[in-house]
């Protein structure tokens, strides 16, 4: 059991909770391999047909846990002192991006339940599921796009298409689930207080199907996106998010959030206030 990622199985199906309410389930340094450990522990189990993954509390998954790296003075996990090394970040957040995508290149299929806020690195971890349903009142994006950072699994072009994806990365901004499911980033937004009864529902059907004729759909559609370049895709956008912060935009932001504290610079960044 790990500390991180609460595993649970009823018959077909295993739910995997990340498991960190108090911090709104944000990503710390055992979470990237507790998943991965889940959801290699679920695929392994011949009577596991379908995983469920959600978050504990009122939240999905609010990011990495950036009042711990961001307000800690360097060097800091994903912020070296200059001049720095992209190849030690690349090895850094490439595992993590591989924990995460474990929940791709598991055979067994995923449906991502997000119960609340999935931000930043957290929408990094739902958008690797296969099927996503979410609280119509819940916010997804990737507000370090604007400074400090790139998604490094990069699904938002594979969910959304360029212009869609563009859309999302240029602005940074959130979406709630009913906006996130007219675009088709996500299969599915429904009332909070439906959640729970319509990922049963989609599970229940799912653990219905031979685990092998699940494993070659999945396979199948997969393929053709690896097919058009995922892995290379992942690569430059992981090599990315390392230079993102390390420009001198992204060190002026490092400095400010250890001089005023993340949320406040957070929220001088999101304004455009933060480079004037």
């Amino acid at each position: 059991m790990s500390d991180t990622v609460r595993y649970e199985r009823d018959g077909r199906i295993a739910t995997l909770t990340l498991d960190r309410p108090e911090r709104y389930n944000a990503i710390d340094g055992e979470m990237p391999g507790d998943l991965r450990e889940a959801v290699e522990r679920a695929d392994a189990d011949d009577d596991v047909h379908v995983i469920v993954l959600t978050g504990a509390g009122d939240a999905f998954c609010s990011g990495y846990d950036l009042e711990r790296y961001a307000e800690a003075p360097r060097p800091t996990e994903g912020s070296q002192e200059m001049p720095w090394d992209p190849m030690q970040d690349y090895r850094l957040m490439k595992s993590n991006t591989e924990d995460f995508m474990s929940l791709w290149h598991s055979y067994t299929p995923v449906v991502c339940k997000v119960n609340g806020p999935a931000v930043a690195g957290g929408s990094d971890i739902a958008l690797c599921a296969d099927l996503i349903v979410v609280d119509e009142d819940a916010p997804i994006g990737y507000p370090p796009a604007r400074v400090w950072g790139c998604p490094t699994t990069m699904m938002w072009v594979y969910r959304l298409g360029p212009a869609g994806a563009k859309r999302m990365l240029f602005t940074g901004d959130l979406v709630d689930g009913s906006e996130a499911a007219e675009m088709g980033l996500v299969w599915e937004a429904v009332p909070g207080e439906r959640l729970d009864d319509r990922v049963d529902e989609l599970a229940q059907r799912i653990a219905g199907v031979p685990r092998n004729q699940l494993m070659m759909q999945k396979l199948a559609v997969n393929q053709a996106y690896e097919n058009m370049g995922l892995e290379s895709t992942q690569m430059f956008a992981t090599v990315f998010d390392g230079m993102a912060r390390h420009t001198p935009e992204g060190v002026a932001f490092k400095e400010r959030c250890e001089e005023v504290g993340f949320k406040q610079a957070v929220a001088e960044r999101d304004r455009g206030e933060l480079f004037d």
